[in-house]
Order: C-alpha cells, then structure tokens, then sequence
C-alpha cells in the first residue's frame, strides 16, 4: 500500500501555485515514443498533482497548458492536446464539484474548437458557485495578450487616464475577481529556466522553483519538495523583513567549533559544556543563562549521537532548536530540524572523501534551509561548504595529518561567513 505524502507540520502552504507544464514532447522522444504518448503521460501526472495542492489545502492553482505560441505545433498534436483537455475536464468534473472547487478558463476564447469551448463553458457554469478551491486552466494564454486585451478594454470603456491604477486595471485581467490572483509559488517543469511570459502582471513576486524533471515525471513527492522549499524563504516584498541578524564573528565562530571537534585542545580545566557555552553565545547571540541551558541539551544530543544513541540524541536536539527558535524568533520546525541534524551526524562518519560527501549535501542544504528560512538554492553554498569542513576533519582524525584540521577550520570559516552573509 502507498504511503500517504503529506507536509511537515509548521509547512507554509502558498494560496496559489503557477504551474507550466513542460517536457512532454522530450520525455516521449528519450523512450523512442510518439510526442502524443508524452502529452498522455502528463495528463495523468498533472491529475495527481491537482489532487495533492488540493489535500494540503492550496486554494488557486493555475496551469498552463496551450501558449498562444503552441499553434505553431503540428495539427495532429495540437488535436490531441485539445482532445486530452475535454476528457480530463469531463473525468473530473463530479470530482470539483464534490470538492468545491470553480473551474476557471484564462487565456482567449475565440481560437479553440467549438466543441471543446463548450466543455470548458459548462464546466465554468457548473462551478461557478464554488468557493473553497479555485483551478485555472490557461489555453490559447499569452502573458503579452492578456496585457493587450486589458489595455483594449479599458480604452474601449472611455476610462481617463487619471482613473487608471492598478486596482481597476487587474479588474481587466483573465484573474479578476479572484481572491488570490498572484501566484505565491510559480513552478516550471522540465528544468526549464525562463517563464515565458507567464502571468508576468500577476508573478512579480512569485517565488520561483525549477523541477529539473518532465511534467510526465512530476509527482506529488516533488510537489510537496517545492511547497517545503517555498515554506522555507524569507518574503520581504520590497521591504525590510523582521527575522534575526547574525553578529557573530566567522572566524571566532569556526575556532569554537572546530574545537568541539578538537576535543584535546580545550584549554585545560575547561569543560565540555563550558566550551559548548561559548560556542552557542558566540553564534546565536544567547545570553548566558539561555547558552547554558542550550549546552545542556547540544552536549548530551552530541555524546549520545558518538555513542550511536540517535533517538535520545534527537529527542534532546528537539528541545535544544526549540529554545533557539524560541528565542530568535525564527520559523522552523524543531522536530524536522533535528531529524535533519541527527541525519547528517549520522552519515559524517562514514564519508571519508569529498565525492562520497556530496551525497550528504542534500542533506545539509535541507537542514540551513529549514532553519535559517532560505530557499535550498541560496542553501548550497553552505551546505558544500559545510561537507568539505566534515571531510578535512575525518581525515584528520583518522591520522592523515594535521593540516586537514587547518583545511577544516578554514572551510568552517567560510561557512560562517557565508551563513552571516545569506541571512543578513
């Protein structure tokens, strides 16, 4: 039986998800298939999709599935997207209506066969009451058209110029009325990277995600990915936004660091929590009351973690993020952060060279993204970073020299100052 896949608890749902739909035609031609076949496989991927933004509770979601551009394709394929349209509109029809969802066309109405503008007006009458989810489906939609036709309309409506703002010119979008006509999160499939004009009024600040795989490929695994991801990024809309600043200093930072590591060249008489104390006061800023009680928690989740203890060890780096998140007011989930950590120390040991590592970036780029709310992009610098610091010291430690510590201090230096410049 498949298991259910469904969002982190914490997880910021967008209202409204842009998807183009991409690949078709090149995931058919790898196979040695017909493009038509491609175009059938992304109908049941796009299905599956539509139903999970559904489930965890994505109110508009807008897809993109005939460019004014596409007419230049050959007729036999064009048919059989228009064809594919109509079963998939008549296949889940009972399906919104059961679920309260409108179904909306954007894009022009004058070019698409009669018949299947009328499956499209029945659908859009049927559904027109329903409130709670919203689908828009873009066919024969061109970004520059839909600009063309508002500025048409408008002139057509003798509106003066001194009454035209924004409000009344979205008015005259294929998105009016809609409670949520800007898309939070546009995605592209196929490892495409442009957006082609693309609801270009409504995506000025859309946060943008590029899923490297074909639409037939697309799954509901990696739209949760994408929605995570999202969840994870600091929306500042033109303004400043009001999350912590780092202010410690990189290299005092990666020396109390590195000698968590270098556990010999703690100056005598120091404890371990002692040492962990400094480390933490210097990196969040803790007051010292606060940086004992995080020791307290970090010491014991790293002991049990050398002594393979991991679910003690994740239980007490629970409670270690949570007075973190708490006092720096940041946006994770501390159960997610420390599977994530206890992840991580979980495969360090066992790479001892850098294309071993890289397996673990993934890894890492999820643990600062979740914590310190930056996209898993803007997160892979420190994630490499941070693996190459992890394979100079199991060099070190298993003997190789100690120049590997020096290649591992400095590698933590530069994390850090990576670190303090992404979340500045």
């Amino acid at each position: 039986m498949t298991q259910k896949v469904t969002l982190p608890k914490g997880t910021i749902v967008p209202n409204h998800i842009a998807v183009i739909l991409d690949g078709n035609g090149r995931w058919a031609r790898s196979r040695g298939l017909p493009v038509t076949k491609g175009h059938e496989a992304g109908a049941k991927a796009i299905k599956s999709v539509i139903r999970a933004s559904r489930e965890w509770g994505v109110h508009t979601l807008t897809i993109w599935g005939f460019s004014t551009e596409n007419w230049k394709r050959p007729h036999n394929e064009k048919m059989k997207i228009f064809e594919l349209v109509k079963n998939t509109i008549r296949e889940t029809l009972r399906e919104a209506m059961e679920e309260d969802v409108r179904f909306i066309h954007i894009g022009r109405k004058d070019r698409l066969p009669r018949d299947l503008m009328k499956i499209i007006l029945d659908a859009e009458e049927k559904t027109k009451d329903n409130k709670t989810h919203i689908l828009n489906v873009a066919l024969d939609y061109g970004g520059r058209e839909e600009i063309l036709q508002a500025v048409k309309a408008i002139v057509a409506d003798n509106i003066p110029s001194d009454k035209i703002d924004e409000n009344l010119f979205e008015k005259y979008l294929y998105t009016a009325g809609q409670p949520y006509p800007n898309p939070d999160l546009f995605i592209r499939t196929s490892g495409e990277l442009r957006t082609s004009g693309y609801l270009p009024w409504q995506m000025v600040y859309s946060e943008f995600y590029f899923e490297p795989d074909h639409l037939p490929d697309m799954t509901p695994e990696k739209l949760r990915a994408a929605i995570i991801d999202y969840s994870r990024r600091r929306r500042r809309f033109g303004a400043k936004d009001k999350v912590f600043h780092f202010k410690f200093k990189p290299q005092l930072t990666a020396n109390l660091e590195l000698n968590w590591w270098r556990l010999r060249k703690i100056p005598e008489g120091t404890k371990f929590r002692d040492y962990a104390i400094n480390h933490l006061k210097e990196q969040f800023g803790l007051s010292t009351s606060l940086a004992v009680e995080a020791a307290k928690y970090l010491t014991v989740a790293v002991v049990s973690g050398e002594q393979s203890k991991w679910i003690k060890s994740k239980k007490t780096l629970v409670k270690f993020y949570k007075l973190i998140k708490s006092e720096l007011k940041l946006a994770f989930e501390p159960s997610l952060a420390a599977t994530l950590e206890v992840n991580l120390w979980q495969d360090w040991g066992a790479k001892g060279n850098v294309q071993e590592a890289a397996e673990t970036e993934n890894i890492a780029r999820d643990l600062y993204s979740e914590i310190y709310r930056i996209s898993r992009f803007q997160a892979t610098k420190l994630a490499h970073l941070r693996v190459l610091a992890n394979v100079e010291r199991n060099m070190a430690e298993r003997g190789m020299g100690d120049e590997h510590w020096d290649r591992a201090e400095d590698y933590l230096q530069k994390f850090y100052s990576a670190l303090k410049e992404r979340v500045a």
